[in-house]
């Protein structure tokens, strides 16, 4: 039923007039979308494929030979389908998101979800796709006679290398260099560099071992396709591809626009990469889900609400712990590589892949990889600034002078209970700022970072900007406040290992903190309570803690004034 209910979507983008009035661009509008298919959808269709979808929108490209070689489509005659009828609104709802682009500094496809975080529609469903049809392997060297059909086999590593889809622990992608290797090919292997002068030169940090023997169809049209394109495109241009650029929507309750934060940003988004990772979670979840398998509109759901099965740990707002649990930098890098070679025989007169030799290939895909998993996996998500709801800053900010050397750790006190979701987040960061700007005057909210328990980082005053969260040394560390009061009581795993482990390390690889950097409890450089005491005696088991500071006697202060005693009760004045 659910490969029909995205069959029939095709005919849907067939006939749907482009100037239908449309709903907000939301992943709840998907969803509705889905269920009002899946309930009319006649069950004659449940053989049919979700990759006619992806592939009738405009802009073709080597996505769709991806998506026609890897997920089995095949040529479809608009007459032979018979649409089921769709309010207009979620006629022009598919027309919209039924391809992810970049352009102008806009990004479209894309639809904000219940947790605050931007997804792309089409590699979502990809995944989905890749997943119902039991996620299918092409084996390399690929035979020009063979059909994907014909060579598709079962995955056989996924049990292996993630038993569990559902982990809530750190990130599994450990390999920052990932053992990528570029000789013999093989006999059989396209060759799209014949003709090509100087193609065959070896690469200086490449370095030969065993080439890709597989492809997976479900990285390869989720992740793999895009990582290898876009940094082989940047290693052409003699450019740095961005990664990860997130944007803001014009509106959060009702979002039609996106505006990119850099207008020069590639296709590898902070949206694109949401939604290719759920689709590979998704899809992997679905490939070993035995039938009856769950409709697609309760399956995203739940997935984008409280946890698919109702496990917490198994839903949007983690899904760089969860992908990351899937596989490996090395498989990974083995598979851009792979579906680069691939995407060679499919189409040998590519533009960036003609004249493009085995070792350039297989250094790109070392370099796609390592970043990912450094700079995506590896960080925590952060939602920026419009995400929340901020009001501008009042005056003019003072620029930081990077790296900085310490991490300051608070706690809120107020708000005190643990914020779960993105809404009661939000609502915490624009309740908090305007306290500190309306009631202590300050131009903005103090704190540079607020940890939720909601799985996601919120931007205060930011990575370049001196904040207003550790009296007298707001100019040498950066905040971080975890929201609630940890007198007692301690945050979730999930928040502490963002403030110990992932948000840290993130900073010293982008040059913002020093490797060196020490992390300092409120209550060490001013007289206060923060942390609270349960947090602060955690604190001091961390690595970079370091118990040599004082506070200054001169110094008392209330974390954010309402009203948490300060030690010894001295009276409370302003986190400046």
């Amino acid at each position: 039923m659910a490969q029909g209910v995205l069959w029939i979507l095709l005919g849907l983008l067939l006939w749907s007039d482009p100037g239908t009035a449309s709903l907000p661009l939301l992943m709840d509008s998907v969803i509705q979308a889905l269920a009002e298919l899946e309930q009319k959808a006649p069950a004659a269709k449940v053989r049919h494929t979700a990759s006619a979808w992806l592939m009738s929108a405009p802009n073709s490209g080597p996505h769709n030979r991806l998506y026609h070689f890897l997920l089995g489509a095949q040529s479809l005659d608009a007459a032979e389908l018979d649409p089921c009828p769709l309010s207009p609104e979620l006629l022009g709802l598919t027309k919209e998101v039924a391809r992810h682009d970049v352009r102008e500094g806009k990004e479209y496809g894309v639809v904000l979800a219940p947790d605050g975080s931007t997804v792309a529609v089409e590699p979502l469903l990809a995944g989905l796709e890749a997943g119902l049809q039991g996620r299918r392997v092409i084996n390399l060297p690929l035979d020009s006679t063979a059909a994907p059909w014909e060579t598709g086999v079962t995955f056989p590593d996924v049990a292996a290398i993630a038993p569990d889809v559902r982990a809530t622990s750190s990130p599994g992608l450990r390999d920052a260099s990932p053992d990528v290797t570029t000789a013999d090919i093989g006999a059989n292997s396209p060759d799209a560099t014949k003709g090509c002068p100087d193609v065959q030169a070896s690469l200086p940090d490449a370095k030969a071992k065993s080439p890709p023997t597989m492809v997976d169809s479900l990285l390869a049209v989720t992740l793999a396709g895009n990582l290898g394109l876009t940094f082989l495109r940047g290693s052409q241009t003699q450019s740095h591809p961005d990664l990860g650029t997130e944007g803001c929507w014009d509106q959060l309750s009702a979002p039609r626009t996106f505006t990119l934060l850099d207008p020069k940003a590639s296709l590898l988004t902070m949206a694109f990469l949401n939604g290719a990772l759920d689709g590979v979670i998704l899809g992997d979840y679905l490939s070993r889900t035995p039938e009856p398998q769950p409709s697609l509109s309760h399956l995203l759901s739940q997935y984008y609400g409280a946890g698919v099965a109702r496990d917490p740990g198994f839903r949007s707002n983690f899904r760089r712990q969860n992908g990351a649990a899937l596989t490996s930098a090395s498989i990974l890098a083995q598979q851009v590589w792979g579906t680069l070679v691939l995407l060679q025989r499919l189409e040998p007169v590519h533009p960036q892949l003609q004249c493009t030799s085995q070792e350039q290939l297989a250094q790109v895909a070392a370099n796609a990889t390592k970043e990912f998993t450094e700079a995506f996996l590896g960080c925590p998500a952060i939602h920026p600034r419009c995400r929340w709801g901020a009001a501008p800053y009042r005056g003019r900010p003072k620029p930081l002078q990077l790296p900085l050397g310490f991490l300051y750790v608070h706690h809120t006190y107020v708000p005190a209970p643990p914020c779960t979701d993105f809404g009661r987040c939000a609502a915490n960061m624009r309740s908090m700022q305007r306290y500190h700007q309306d009631t202590q005057g300050w131009g903005d909210i103090g704190y540079s970072f607020v940890v939720g328990s909601d799985g996601y980082v919120y931007e205060g005053r930011g990575w370049h900007w001196v904040g207003a969260h550790t009296l007298g040394h707001n100019s040498r560390g950066f905040g971080v406040a975890i929201v609630g009061n940890y007198t007692a009581a301690l945050p979730t795993e999930a928040a502490l290992r963002t403030v110990r482990d992932t948000l840290p390390s993130c900073a010293v690889r982008a040059g913002l903190l020093r490797p060196d950097y020490a992390v300092l409890g409120h209550r060490q450089l001013v007289r206060t309570g923060c942390p609270g005491d349960a947090l602060f005696d955690l604190l001091r088991t961390w690595p970079h803690f370091t118990a040599t500071v004082k506070p200054s006697p001169a110094r008392s202060v209330s974390q954010r004034s309402r009203r948490e005693p300060p030690l010894r009760t001295l009276p409370a004045i302003d986190l400046q």
